[in-house]
């Protein structure tokens, strides 16, 4: 894949178009614990998991979504994945480069090919700083273009998401939530990126406004060839813009496929129960629909359960649940794989 951020005409370049096929991020046994310190000398007494043992890839020009409940792991992942957070032990690649093995000045240089979309865009943005000194902040720090350039670039990017081009002036004080998020996208986009983490971009927008940010990603993705990772608790909206989706429990991914594959045909009660939760706008079949209710509270991540962790709160779970862990095997196909870490998934193909 080629990628440049400075065209021959001293203009930045504004599109990136990546090969189909090819994965861009390979995440291998990726762990981060959070140490638990107690103490006047501040001893380590357990650890918070909040992210244990996940691998998969992500292919270059897709959305692979991933979802789960509040304080399953997914920001922790995404954030370890960029190396925001340093992972307690695994590998990142990006295009085949390990990106937990790099130092700093290295690392920074990579930060230009990977970007984050941020939950909450009041907190995200300055407050001091005007829109066009926050989508131009990247552009400055890798030291792309001249001020000229990066003007117009700010500019365009902009246009690009919606906004008018000559609010660049403004502070963000002056926007909506919906528009403040635009910005939050475009600042994503200045380095021309080829892989963008957007964390729950939609959950703290209007439900008018979401369906307008989830839509521009899309457009975004097909113009600029972007691959995202999309974390969400809106299931509906996941399997809109998602090519697959994963789902974590407690850390851990416990099922991955493609996105209808997953909706149609869930392997693992935790995906099922999620599943059953989504409205149906048919009344009749809304009526007709069977909730699965999940007892109990999610475990502490501190102290997972032994074997797999649902089955504390698993209809399904038998002793092999409760001592072994269950390994995340393909019940799929070579082609359209179907990966799931449940002992019993084999009565729900």
């Amino acid at each position: 894949m080629s990628q440049t951020n400075d065209a021959p005409n001293g203009k930045i370049a504004l599109s990136n178009a990546p090969a189909a096929g090819e994965p861009l991020i390979q995440v291998r046994n990726l762990v981060k614990h959070f140490p638990i310190r107690r103490g006047v000398l501040q001893r380590q007494v357990g650890a918070v998991q909040a992210v244990d043992d996940i691998s998969f890839d992500i292919i270059k020009g897709e959305t692979l979504g991933l979802v789960g409940e509040s304080g399953c792991g997914k920001s922790t992942a995404g954030r370890t994945i960029l190396q925001l957070l340093p992972a307690t032990s695994g590998e990142v690649f990006l295009n085949g480069q390990n990106l937990t093995k790099l130092g700093r000045s290295e690392l920074r240089k990579q930060r230009r090919r990977m970007q984050m979309i941020f939950q909450d865009p009041y907190s995200s943005l300055n407050p001091r700083m005007t829109v066009g000194n926050i989508v131009g902040e990247p552009l400055l720090i890798h030291n792309i273009g001249n001020a000229a350039s990066r003007r117009e670039r700010v500019q365009d990017l902009l246009k690009l998401v919606g906004l008018n081009p000559y609010f660049i002036n403004r502070y963000p004080h002056e926007f909506s939530g919906g528009q403040r998020q635009r910005i939050g996208v475009a600042r994503a986009l200045a380095t021309n990126p080829s892989f963008i983490v957007a964390d729950e971009p939609i959950s703290a927008l209007d439900v008018s406004i979401q369906a307008q940010v989830v839509n521009l990603l899309d457009d975004l993705k097909s113009e600029l060839g972007l691959t995202y990772l999309f974390i969400a608790h809106d299931l509906s909206m996941v399997r809109y813009i998602s090519d697959r989706v994963a789902v974590m429990y407690l850390g851990r991914i416990v099922e991955l496929s493609h996105r209808d594959e997953v909706y149609d045909h869930p392997l693992h009660p935790y995906t099922q129960a999620l599943l059953s939760a989504i409205p149906i706008p048919d009344p009749l079949k809304e009526e007709k629909r069977q909730r699965i209710i999940l007892e109990g509270d999610v475990p502490s991540p501190a102290n997972p359960p032994s074997g797999c962790r649902f089955h504390p709160r698993c209809g399904y779970a038998t002793d092999i649940c409760r001592t072994e862990d269950p390994e995340f095997r393909n019940l799929g196909t070579t082609t359209f794989p179907h990966m799931v870490a449940c002992h019993h998934a084999e009565k729900f193909v």
